[in-house]
């Protein structure tokens, strides 16, 4: 095994265990134990559990970032750009359990190396010029864009951390729920909503 493939697999190796058991839960010893290799080669590629930590939290702020970001960067109607951002984070969640788990968790290492809030954070920020122009359109003050990003993003997102455990109703189903509670919202809702976009995964 090359040192390259080395770095991948205790990558793969480490990602599970700090899915099943979180940072504290998660040693060295395990790590190793689970890629069949002595604490040395850990520490010689990461430093410790720490660096291993920070480098699989890192690849999932990325995945899930580029995911939500191209859902936004397509354009179109606004309620089509919700149906879409709320698919690709429910389909992050569907293919990628394990990193979604270690993103909503809290510990020291999560908050130097970016929390699961921060990167909502993030994702709201870039809504928020998109809500500026639809309210600028619908004669809305564009200033408050900045708070009803965060309410939108926020709510996808804990929906989703909801539906990581539940898996129920289906994804689409869920995502034309929270579009219709977005979009609609309480006074509006429809009887059963749709997505205006059809779920081809």
């Amino acid at each position: 095994m090359t040192g390259t493939q080395r770095r991948e697999q205790l990558l793969d190796v480490s990602r599970r265990l700090f899915a099943e058991k979180g940072f504290d839960g998660t040693s060295v010893e395990e790590i190793a134990s689970r890629a069949q290799v002595s604490k040395p080669v850990v520490y010689e590629h990461f430093g410790g559990k720490e660096g291993v930590y920070a480098v699989v939290v890192d690849r999932e702020i990325r995945a899930l970032t580029g995911a939500l970001t191209d859902a936004l960067a397509q354009g179109g109607h606004p309620k089509v750009m919700v149906e879409r951002t709320a698919l690709a984070l429910l389909e992050y969640i569907e293919n990628s359990t394990d990193g979604f788990q270690i993103l909503v968790r809290d510990s020291p290492v999560a908050q130097a190396t970016g929390t699961f809030s921060s990167l909502i954070g993030d994702v709201a920020s870039q809504v928020e010029h998109l809500l500026a122009e639809q309210f600028t359109k619908q004669e809305l003050d564009p200033k408050t864009a900045p708070i009803y990003a965060q309410m939108l993003v926020g709510m996808v997102a804990l929906t989703g951390q909801y539906w990581l455990d539940a898996r129920s109703p289906e994804k689409s189903e869920v995502a034309a729920h929270l579009v219709n509670l977005a979009w609609n919202g309480l006074a509006g809702l429809e009887r059963r909503p749709q997505l205006t976009t059809r779920d081809e995964s």
